[in-house]
This record gives C-alpha cells, sequence and structure tokens, in this order.
C-alpha cells in the first residue's frame, strides 16, 4: 500500500493548473455566496414567519402539486430534509398532502390558501430586493454570471456521471 501510494503522490507536483485554480476561486466564492444568500433568503422570508428552506418547498410546489422526491430533485436537495420541511409546513397548515394516481405511497404537497397567501408575501419581499441587487450589479453582467454557472453545473454533471 505505502508503495503506491508514493506511486500515486509522485505524479502530483503540490499545484494546480492555471484553470484548476479559477474553478477553485469561482468554487469557493460560489460557496461563501450560498452563504450570503441562505441568510438573505432567511431575512426576507422572516417577516412571514418563515426560514429559506421553507420558502424554497413552498415555492417548489407553487404551481403545481409534487412529490417530495420531486421537489427534493428540483432543489438539490437529500429526500430526507425536504420530508421534514414539507412535514412542518402540512403541521402548520401551509402545505397539505393528496393522493397521488400516479403512486400509491408517494403523496403529493400541494400550497393550501394560506400558503400560497404566506409564499406571495415573501416573492414581493423578494422582487424587491432582486430589483435593487440586480440594478447594483447589472443585469448583462448577472446574465454572463448565470451562463458561467450553468456551464459550471453541467461540467459537474458530467463529472459525477462519470464516476
Amino acid at each position: 500500500m505505502q508503495k503506491r501510494q508514493r506511486a500515486v503522490n509522485s505524479k502530483d507536483s503540490g499545484k494546480r493548473s492555471a484553470a484548476g485554480d479559477a474553478f477553485s476561486q469561482v468554487a469557493f466564492r460560489v460557496l461563501r455566496l450560498a452563504g450570503q444568500l441562505g441568510a438573505a433568503g432567511d431575512a426576507l422570508a422572516a417577516p412571514a414567519g418563515q426560514s429559506s428552506a421553507r420558502w424554497q418547498v413552498l415555492a417548489a410546489a407553487e404551481h403545481e402539486p409534487a412529490t417530495v422526491a420531486q421537489i427534493a430533485r428540483i432543489l438539490g436537495l437529500a429526500r430526507q430534509s425536504v420530508q421534514r420541511v414539507a412535514d412542518l409546513l402540512a403541521k402548520d397548515g401551509l402545505a397539505g398532502y393528496r393522493p397521488n394516481p400516479d403512486h400509491q405511497r408517494a403523496m403529493l404537497l400541494e400550497l393550501t390558501p394560506r400558503g400560497r397567501s404566506v409564499l406571495a408575501a415573501i416573492q414581493r419581499a423578494q422582487r424587491t430586493w432582486a430589483d435593487r441587487l440586480g440594478g447594483a450589479v447589472g443585469e448583462a453582467d448577472l446574465r454572463r454570471t448565470a451562463a458561467v454557472l450553468d456551464q459550471v453545473s453541467a461540467a459537474l454533471a458530467q463529472e459525477a456521471g462519470d464516476a
């Protein structure tokens, strides 16, 4: 085993390529941004008595009922964490479960009128916030950034598929 480890290490110069370094810098900034966006989402949702996690699940079921597994895939989260949030939303009367004609066990989560009202309040606050920040950064730069992030996401998906 030690012999193999030395062979692997001997090929590693300890330095990333310029592209690898750039990717690492982007990854660091995206992770930092994710934290900032999570905190901003919590602040936007708080006046409606919600968290960003609850807001995300409400928004994912806004247009049509969905299973917890579908919502988890949309949000890129673990099904178990979405299940916990969905159950809390149902307990609080913001969403409910109904039978799924396509699957006996996987119930559909749908928003209640109260849930739609809460989501609409959060979305109003988010629009004002997004317009302010979008204006400060600039539409063209944000659209270019979104396109690059889509490329990074596709590359990561490809990498995961190759593994």
